[in-house]
């Protein structure tokens, strides 16, 4: 494995009834707080006047900033930066989901920045500051509740792009599991394959000596797919709904990535698409995986042999190594699709008119991928293949 250094900073609370955490965590940070939520789910659920209750409680000045979209977009960015500015905000407090988290994240160092937060995202600059940043969590997905990660759409140019820094980390996250049982079933189940797909590209790597890494992923992927369809059955369980909160934040945290670089091309690959058709990324994720696998298995097949009876039992008898890696990427589409995710861009009304466009754009910094490097030609076929 690679020598590596592992610092996360933010402090997780997690469980039930945490929400009541905010009024001493928000006091160390000031009083004037921007409040950054979504369409309104946290208001039909009653998380917004539970949240409003403690802020009012402790005296804090309340901006808000609502209807952060489902790909956060740059002019959402734009506008939080501007009332940061305008109000003195001394906290950024996200309600919601990933693109919530995301969307605070850009703002958090948007508003300690000169320029045009556009900038980290087209590697013109890199963050040297940020606003304090807390997250009250209502999706497992993205694992941005405790990562430094985010994604940016700019509508403007049709680009969704992402960047990372050490200031968006957020300062703490609470994670009540009760806060994601009224999340339906389609958003249950894009956020269950994009947790999956977070373990898969730190999975598939080139480096070695590293058991203990990959035992861990696939034993996070084993969790999922033994909770998931428990889940989409009975989306108001608490147990289930607590287990797969906390496999979203263990996914992306950095915790399996130690001492190793994932792959990442298949995410490039799809914030491509989703940039263009603003498709739901976990859905878009479940079209193009198994196709990426598919594409790059000769690379290691012995790597996808170990998925295959590892995570998803694959019986080798009498098959090839060849025969068990393919049977494994198959396992995987049928899990998907058991839990009703999509698995072709036709599911989402994509023919092949904007194929070519949407290459260039993942390829725009340049070839990608640790596990297999892709070039556009490679793109555009994995593109094909998932038409």
């Amino acid at each position: 494995m690679d020598r590596f250094q592992f610092h996360n900073p933010t402090k997780l609370i997690f469980g039930k009834g945490q929400l009541q955490a905010l009024s001493t965590l928000v006091p160390h940070y000031g009083k004037r707080v921007l409040l950054v939520y979504g369409g309104g789910s946290i208001k039909r659920s009653g998380l917004y006047d539970r949240v409003i209750a403690i802020l009012q409680e402790i005296g804090a000045e309340v901006t808000e900033l609502a209807g952060v979209e489902p790909n956060p977009r740059l002019s959402t960015v734009h506008k939080g930066v501007d009332l940061c500015k305008s109000n003195d905000i001394e906290l950024i407090l996200a309600v919601g989901g990933g693109s919530v988290l995301d969307c605070s994240k850009a703002i958090a160092v948007g508003a300690k920045y000169d320029g045009d937060m556009w900038d980290f995202a087209e590697h013109k600059a890199a963050p040297k500051d940020a606003l304090p940043l807390g997250t009250v969590l209502t999706m497992a997905a993205t694992g941005s509740e405790m990562n430094g990660g985010s994604v940016i759409s700019n509508e403007e140019t049709q680009e969704k792009l992402g960047w990372g820094s050490s200031y968006a980390y957020p300062a703490f996250s609470i994670l009540e599991p009760e806060n994601t049982i009224t999340l339906p079933k389609d958003q249950t189940v894009y956020g269950i394959v994009d947790i999956m797909s977070h373990v898969l590209e730190h999975y598939f790597h080139k480096d070695s000596n590293t058991l203990l890494q990959d035992e861990f992923c696939e034993g996070l992927l084993r969790t999922v797919i033994e909770t998931a369809p428990k889940l989409v059955n009975d989306l108001e369980n608490f147990e289930h709904r607590e287990t797969i909160l906390l496999s979203g934040t263990m996914a992306l945290n950095g915790v399996l990535n130690m001492g190793l670089s994932g792959d990442w091309a298949t995410h490039n690959i799809e914030h491509a698409v989703s940039a263009v058709y603003d498709i739901p990324h976990g859905g878009g994720l479940a079209i193009l995986f198994p196709n990426w696998m598919k594409y790059v298995m000769h690379h290691d097949i012995p790597r996808f042999k170990r998925l295959a009876t590892h995570v998803f039992s694959v019986d080798p008898s009498g098959k090839s190594d060849e025969q068990i890696a393919s049977e494994g990427i198959e396992a995987l589409r049928a899990f998907w699709n058991s839990i009703g995710a999509p698995s072709s861009l036709s599911d989402y009304n994509i023919d092949d008119s904007n194929l070519e466009s949407m290459a260039d754009k993942a390829v725009r910094f340049g070839a990608f991928g640790n596990f297999a490097v892709l070039e556009r030609s490679d793109v555009l076929e994995i593109y094909r293949l998932s038409l």
